[in-house]
């Protein structure tokens, strides 16, 4: 397999689980400040200029959430998702809010253009994202982490993304020891070895 990914993106969830599963997989760095997206040869693997994308035997993947899923399906001995339904479903519940909310939010800080043309529209959104990543911390700090992890004692895929995307905080101008159980997380993340690698590579 090879993963394309960028420094600090969402893709370093993808690297965190991999190494969790211990599944081997060839890394390819995508230069986001040189426009290497935007490249036809990018494009070809990810018309959607974005990562993370995984070439497989069978073809590309995208999209962290369906990627997560692959790689817990390839090594399911990892136990990188509960055997409970209910458990895996809460697993998901995060997965799927940090896709649809947290990272949108973040998005319109520096991203405005996807929804609007206006600069002075661009300038609102920037200013409102503090507010609105705010409001995601509290939502996860007072609904949905229930220990050391999101699902207590115990490791799962969601909290591969969660690290990474809470990462994006300092930038966003929220400071994440506002919210003790989040800054405990990320403490607790910080002593795996999965994280201190991706670190150690300056990755995020």
């Amino acid at each position: 397999m090879k993963l394309y990914y960028a420094d600090t993106t969402v893709a370093i969830a993808l690297i965190i689980a991999l190494k969790e599963a211990k599944l081997p997989c060839d890394l390819v760095r995508v230069d986001f400040a040189a426009g290497e997206q935007t490249r036809p040869e990018f494009l070809a693997i990810n018309p959607k200029g974005r990562v993370p994308a995984l070439v497989t035997k069978q073809g590309i993947l995208t999209e962290t959430g369906a990627l997560l899923d692959y790689i817990h399906a390839l090594a399911p001995e990892a136990g990188l998702v509960p055997d409970d339904p209910f458990q895996a479903a809460k697993m998901r519940e995060l997965m799927y809010y940090l896709a649809s909310t947290w990272h949108v939010n973040h998005a319109h800080k520096g991203h405005g253009e996807r929804w609007a043309d206006k600069k002075e529209s661009h300038e609102d959104m920037r200013l409102k994202a503090p507010e609105t990543m705010r409001a995601c911390c509290a939502y996860i700090e007072e609904n949905l982490l229930k220990g050391p992890f999101l699902l207590g004692d115990r490791f799962s895929l969601a909290d591969a993304y969660l690290y990474v995307v809470s990462g994006w905080l300092k930038g966003d101008g929220v400071d994440v020891s506002d919210y003790p159980k989040l800054a405990a997380f990320r403490t607790e993340m910080e002593k795996r070895p999965s994280v201190l690698a991706v670190l150690s590579e300056n990755m995020m």
